[in-house]
């Protein structure tokens, strides 16, 4: 599976982005996938639940499965899981886009807005080999330059970079 990033400061418009190039992306036929990053203590299985009560049991896997879709509650208790091994957990796609992950080594294209008033990740992250931002930065190694708000030209900056067919 393909994998490429976004990556930014808070509010410079990472869910946006990836959004929209989920959507780019399937409308242009390709099978898509996404990993979040989140350094918020999340639970998406409220005390009380049925799921719940088996994870704080102990169970190291939970399922929860609906007609519509299911989830898999994992709890890594000693140590989080690698993007390599979480990534290894989907189901084959074309492509998988991951948002966060700032210092792993997949290529990613920052999400950059001037409001934000925070410094560029590219400029010590040579990972990051695109820029999608709202005004023109200054940089001091050359690497493309988007209009944050140009999906289909960073989609097909992605694909050409990632020799994505489609």
């Amino acid at each position: 599976m393909k994998r490429f990033g976004i990556t930014g400061w808070k509010n410079a418009g990472k869910t946006t982005l990836t959004q929209r190039l989920v959507a780019e992306f399937t409308s242009r036929g390709l099978t898509v996938s996404t990993i979040k990053r989140t350094h918020h203590s999340v639970d998406l299985d409220p005390k009380g639940t049925d799921t719940h009560k088996h994870r704080t049991a102990g169970a190291s896997e939970v399922l929860l499965a609906s007609d519509a879709r299911y989830a898999i509650l994992k709890e890594h208790r000693d140590v989080p899981p690698s993007l390599d091994q979480l990534i290894a957990r989907l189901a084959p796609v074309d492509l998988v886009l991951i948002e966060g992950f700032k210092s792993e080594n997949h290529p990613k294209i920052e999400a950059h807005r001037a409001e934000t008033a925070q410094g560029l990740i590219a400029t010590n992250t040579p990972s990051v080999v695109a820029i999608a931002t709202d005004t023109p930065v200054r940089l001091e190694r050359d690497i493309p330059q988007f209009d944050l708000n140009n999906i289909p030209t960073i989609a097909d900056f992605i694909a050409r970079y990632l020799e994505l067919d489609q």
